[in-house]
């Protein structure tokens, strides 16, 4: 089945769903690994982790397109993906749909910024006039129909926080979206609970919701008797492998080898602390038994290091 099929299919089901964010492959593999429906690439997250800028529109549609291919590549399950404003207005939008479509995440965000856009959660942010917004969501419909009609459109709205912005133009701007072709409403950056309550009754569809930063938490229970349809927790994954890597750095940089040590005796316990079976070397064993024949496997018999173990 198509990871965009798959999707709408989950969807169908009705029920709230909780979906992490990743930022790289790497942080795609783990989440993966762990069991969720879905996963969110994140735009702030690619945008840090792969130029160390913040989110201001300084990540390309060719880096993060780039990132959702080779997100979409190692995970099993559907990837939802941040595009920023569709990097232009709406003739960019169509090319920018296509080239999300071929990279096999299953759905996109876009937002009504200007460009250059910034992080939801962070004030300065701007909006273009909703005629022209809906312009965008019409070529974003347009586009997905002609290579994949399950693929998912989301439009996201900044109205809320943006310099001028109210939850009322939010909320209006949303409803015309999904008019124009959207399959699923994004209000960003709600800052109480009544807010988010009157985004979930006001708005005529689907509705994804950005738990993070200025916005309330919420149970699962809650968010399913919010009727939201997926909620997502796009930075909590990068921070928790920020302050890994800053305490192990610290720890390293006052006891130099000895903390590193002490880290591979922790980190060999955890469960995928058998670093080279995550990775995937039995894999590529099992491949070189299929497609190079049995007599490839006599490498490994006298050489030194991680032995993979190919399926029997």
């Amino acid at each position: 089945m198509k990871k965009t099929t798959q999707l709408r299919k989950i969807l169908k089901e009705g029920k709230s769903i909780f979906v992490p964010g990743c930022y790289n492959a790497l942080s795609a593999k783990i989440l993966d690994q762990v069991g969720f429906p879905a996963i969110y690439m994140t735009g702030y997250g690619t945008s840090l982790s792969l130029i160390g800028m913040p989110d201001v529109g300084l990540a390309t549609m060719t880096e993060m397109h780039l990132n959702a291919r080779y997100i979409a590549n190692v995970a099993s399950v559907p990837i939802i993906a941040d595009s920023d404003n569709g990097y232009g207005n709406a003739i960019n939008v169509i090319r920018t749909v296509k080239e999300y479509v071929q990279t096999g995440v299953a759905a996109i965000h876009i937002e009504d910024q200007i460009v250059p856009k910034r992080c939801g959660h962070v004030a300065g942010r701007q909006v273009i006039p909703i005629e022209e917004a809906c312009g965008k969501y019409r070529a974003a419909d347009y586009a997905r129909k002609e290579i994949d009609p399950d693929f998912v459109l989301i439009a996201r709205t900044d109205a809320r926080g943006a310099h001028g912005g109210t939850l009322d133009d939010a909320i209006s701007r949303a409803n015309a979206y999904l008019e124009s072709g959207a399959d699923m409403a994004f209000v960003e950056g709600p800052v109480d609970v009544d807010e988010v309550k009157r985004i979930c009754a006001e708005v005529k569809g689907p509705i994804l919701y950005n738990q993070t930063g200025i916005s309330p938490r919420f149970t699962m229970a809650e968010l399913q008797e919010l009727g939201i349809a997926i909620t997502i927790a796009p930075g909590a994954a990068m921070r928790a492998q920020m302050k890994a890597v800053y305490d192990l750095a610290v720890a390293m940089h006052e006891d130099g080898p000895d903390a590193e040590k002490r880290f591979n005796k922790e980190f060999t316990d955890h469960p995928i602390g058998d670093f080279h079976t995550f990775a995937g070397f039995d894999q590529v064993m099992e491949w070189e038994k299929e497609f190079l024949g049995e007599a490839e496997l006599a490498k490994y018999e006298d050489s030194v290091g991680h032995r993979p173990q190919a399926a029997e």
